[in-house]
């Protein structure tokens, strides 16, 4: 893959997370506590993404 390709995968990953952190702290100050667990899920996915896409950018970069 691209290097810009790498780039546009961690920058929608980050904009996913945020919005999904967003959404999981409106879902607990709003009592709707089944929501909380699939927006956290959600967000630690979208984590587990962008940092295995930053290695494999950074493993392309210096090689």
């Amino acid at each position: 893959m691209g290097k810009k390709i790498y780039w546009i995968i961690i920058f929608i990953t980050l904009a996913v997370n945020v919005v999904a952190l967003q959404w999981t702290i409106e879902s607990f100050f709003g009592e709707e506590y089944e929501h909380v667990i699939t927006y956290s899920i959600v967000s630690i996915v979208s984590s587990l993404i962008c940092v295995l896409t930053f290695w494999r950018w950074r493993k392309q970069e210096y090689k």
